[in-house]
């Protein structure tokens, strides 16, 4: 096992980033729902827009709670079939850096514009996770 960790320390260096990631982005949006004057534990106000910090923390959380899996799926069966390790690293620091200045944008920038500046973040990371699951599905395929 530690060959493992030693090979596949970038990626799983990235996934520790992702984690915390989505750590820092649940505080945040529990933190700033908490500070609403009409607070009810795990309802978010439906008329909140972009407008609202505490809209824009709850739905950087959600985005990321609904895309981490898709790319943690990947990443681990890769580490299991033994797929290239700088590759898995790249392109999991890739997604990571992605996810963070997804982040960042989504909380700096209220705007219900579409395309907006965080959408092309989350395309790139999009991209990345498409790439790494067809790229460790040809690995898989071709290791028969």
């Amino acid at each position: 096992m530690p060959e493992l960790v030693n090979q596949y320390s970038l990626a799983l260096q990235a996934l520790m980033l992702m984690f915390a990631t989505l750590l820092v982005q649940s505080l945040v949006a529990t933190l700033a729902h908490r500070k609403q004057p009409h607070y009810i534990p795990g309802i978010v106000d439906k008329q909140l827009s972009h407008a609202s910090f505490v809209f824009r923390s709850h739905r950087t959380f959600m985005n990321s709670l609904e895309n981490l899996p898709m790319m943690v799926g990947p990443v681990l069966v890769g580490l299991l079939s033994g797929f290239d390790a700088v590759h898995l690293g790249l392109m999991c620091w890739i997604y990571a850096i992605t996810r963070l200045l997804h982040m960042a944008l989504y909380y700096a920038i209220a705007t219900e514009k579409n395309p907006s500046p965080r959408s092309y973040f989350y395309s790139i990371g999009l991209l990345v996770n498409v790439m790494l699951i067809v790229m460790v599905t040809v690995h898989l395929l071709s290791s028969r």
